[in-house]
Formats: structure tokens, C-alpha cells, sequence
């Protein structure tokens, strides 16, 4: 047998990857499509933001890796993460990058998927809720609404080191767009905001930041855009949360009675895990 015809046997041994969103973490907003995934799975390369409820749908029999990002820690750089994923591939017929909210809004996953396809591998996104939505819903917070928003900007607070253009254009957004979603966002607070006011934003404008959207210790912190980096400082209020700004978080004060009907279907030891691993991140 020649290389050419070794090459076209290891091809058609090729597993296949799928980039899973986990959703924000309420394990009752997850796909159909990635529970079944999880629940065939051979192996799961997962991130920190994962709920614990999510990973407990997982094959048993499967092979899980943490591959997960946080501020300040990071398990596997960036590369490693993508070329084990190929190595998996070689060996496994169903590999599944598991992904908080949706692999292609800030999750790296378009990076991921074009160094698979490059490396010959067949690869499969399967979209999940983002946080940027998920999680204001769960605090009340509609990011349009016919009276205050008709456009609805998602940006990030934190971005890549060494990318071509590293500057958001926060002029742009903030006279471009009446909600903006801010992911990211808590560590560069204080320069988000000075930004936005010399664009023109009123330090008057309502803000909510949002933490561990639509799980059981979700917590929520509502201010203006004048008063909520003191706030941040005062209560120590941390990532990972979304940031929200504009008039729709006034909303907030009307709405949230509803997020006690949201049903998260785990038990409480989730949360005890999520604030665990938050005293290591700080």
C-alpha cells in the first residue's frame, strides 16, 4: 500500500467533532441535540463556565477534559486546545467540544472550526443560548422593547491579546446602538465606562450586571452608568456576569417578580460547586 492510500484509510477513520453550546448554565436550557451528543459522547473537551448540572449528562463511559478559561487561569492554551481536539478525532468517532452559551458569540468556536476543516477534520456546530440574552431575561431585562430599544448591540469587555485591530470602537457603539450587551466586561469596567461617557452616553444611563445568569445564585447589581463602578468595588461584585446598559434595565423593577417561576432543574450542591470554584478564580 502506498502513502497515498495510507492517507485515504486514516481519513476514513476520522471521528467527527462537535462544538456544543452548554447554554448560560440552567441545565433546562440546553439542546435536545447537544444532551444527545453529551449522552454519546466518547469524548468531552469542556470549558470552566460549564455548569456542573450540564456535565453530569455526559457519557459515563466518555473521557473528560477540562480545557476551560478563566480570567487569570487558563487549563490549555488556545492551540493545544485545537490540536487535541484533532488528536481525538484520530481515535474517536464522536468528540464534542462543550462550550458556555454558544460557540460562535465570543467562544472562540469559528477559530476552532476553521483549524479543524484545515486539518481534514469533520466538523459540526451545534448553536446554544447565549448569556447575553439568557441572562437578563432570568433578571427581568428585555434587550428590546417598542418604548426604549430597537437595536441591540453584543460586544466584549475583554479582548484577544495581540489582535490586528484591538480597539472596540466604543464611540460607534455608544451613539449606534440603544441596549449594549457587554461580555467580559467586569475587569475593564471603569475604562468601558469612561468610553462610553466621552462618546456621549449619559453617566445617567440605567446599567445592570448580571452574575451566574439563570443559575440558582444568579445575582444582580442595577446602577447608572455614574455609580456602578464604586458599586462593583463596595460589593465586591464579580466575574463572571454580563453588563447591560440602557434604558430596558429599568425594565428590571417590573419584570423580575417573574424569575421566580424560572425552574432550574438541578439541586442546590451546583451552586456550592459554582461558588468553590469562583474563590479559586479570585
Amino acid at each position: 500500500m502506498n502513502r497515498e492510500d495510507t492517507n485515504e484509510v486514516e481519513k476514513k477513520y476520522l471521528g467527527k467533532v462537535y462544538l456544543v453550546g452548554a447554554g448560560p448554565g440552567d441545565p433546562g436550557l440546553m439542546t435536545l441535540k447537544g444532551k444527545a451528543l453529551l449522552e454519546c459522547a466518547d469524548v468531552v473537551i469542556y470549558d470552566a463556565l460549564v455548569s456542573p448540572a450540564i456535565l453530569a449528562m455526559i457519557n459515563p463511559n466518555a473521557e473528560k477534559i477540562n480545557a476551560g478559561k478563566r480570567m487569570g487561569r487558563h487549563s490549555l492554551l488556545q492551540s493545544e486546545t485545537t490540536q487535541l481536539l484533532i488528536d481525538k478525532a484520530h481515535t474517536n468517532a464522536v468528540v464534542v467540544r462543550l462550550k458556555g452559551g454558544d460557540p460562535f458569540i465570543f467562544g472562540r468556536g469559528g477559530e476552532e472550526m476553521e483549524e479543524l476543516l484545515k486539518a481534514g477534520i469533520s466538523t459540526e456546530v451545534v448553536p446554544g443560548i447565549t448569556s447575553g440574552i439568557a441572562a437578563p431575561a432570568y433578571a427581568g431585562i428585555p434587550l428590546t422593547h417598542r418604548l426604549y430599544s430597537s437595536s441591540v448591540t453584543f460586544v466584549t469587555g475583554h479582548e484577544a491579546a495581540g489582535k490586528y485591530q484591538p480597539t472596540v470602537n466604543w464611540n460607534a457603539i455608544a451613539r449606534g446602538s440603544e441596549t449594549i450587551v457587554i461580555y467580559m466586561g467586569i475587569h475593564n469596567l471603569p475604562y468601558i465606562v469612561q468610553e462610553l461617557h466621552s462618546a456621549g452616553l449619559d453617566l445617567e444611563t440605567p446599567i445592570a450586571l448580571v452574575r451566574w445568569g439563570t443559575r440558582p445564585d444568579q445575582e444582580e447589581l442595577i446602577g447608572k452608568l455614574k455609580t456602578i463602578v464604586e458599586q462593583v468595588e463596595t460589593t465586591g461584585f464579580g466575574a463572571p456576569a454580563i453588563a447591560v446598559i440602557g434604558s430596558v434595565v429599568n425594565m428590571h423593577s417590573i419584570l423580575f417578580s417573574s424569575r421566580s417561576k424560572n425552574i432550574y432543574l438541578t439541586n442546590r450542591e451546583d451552586t456550592k460547586d459554582t461558588k468553590e470554584e469562583e474563590k479559586e478564580d479570585r
